[in-house]
């Protein structure tokens, strides 16, 4: 972590005056599998703690989060415990790939990041930005930029006034092969800013 740091620290300011203010970030890990792909379906566009709060209520009902399992909640269920008809079927789908043998969550930490991007982008309600929170947490591939994600584009904007994805990402060039890390820097100012603690 300390070699990406110092590598960022020179590439860009931006970098060391976050640290300067916030001290060092977090690096965030998860298991991987299918409880944290579920849980990323529920992060889609709601703030992490209410994903978490969802998903706490959806293991206390079911005892086992497995794709048998959800597989067979009720839609009228899943509705009860706070997940949208959307994400049910999110969810659901993700189950049946796994039980269809479309999709092997064993094989995934084996292949390239580009590689696992092609088979999870297969599931419906799965997209480009749960497929680099799942590279990133899981899997731990160091070079990603998650450009669907509002915090980091939001940051980027207001330290660097860079307002437009392409340049956005032209500009991110420099930080590779610590994209990842970048990204980490990023969440921490966007976190400590507003005063918010995560866990992940």
């Amino acid at each position: 972590m300390q070699e990406a740091i110092d590598y960022l620290i020179e590439k860009d300011s931006i970098f060391k005056a976050i640290i300067n203010q916030y001290g060092m970030p977090t690096i965030p890990k998860r298991p991987q599998g299918f409880e944290t792909l579920v849980l990323l379906i529920l992060e889609q566009q709601v703030s992490i703690d209410s994903a978490k709060a969802t998903f706490l209520k959806i293991k206390a009902s079911q005892k086992t989060v497995t794709p048998e399992i959800l597989l067979h909640v009720s839609d009228e269920e899943f509705r009860n415990l706070g997940v949208s008809r959307q994400k049910t079927s999110y969810i659901k789908a993700l189950a049946t790939a796994i039980l269809n043998k479309d999709l092997n969550l064993e094989s995934l930490p084996t292949k390239t990041a580009q590689q696992v991007r092609e088979e999870l982008i297969k599931i419906k309600g799965i997209g480009n930005w749960t497929i680099d929170i799942y590279l990133m947490f899981c899997l731990q591939v160091p070079d990603l930029l998650p450009l669907g994600d509002i915090a980091v584009i939001n940051t980027i904007k207001e330290l660097l006034d860079i307002h437009d994805k392409g340049t956005i990402e032209a500009h991110a060039i420099k930080w590779s092969p610590y994209r990842s890390f970048a990204t980490y820097i990023l969440w921490h100012h966007y976190l400590n800013k507003r005063n918010r603690k995560v866990s992940y």
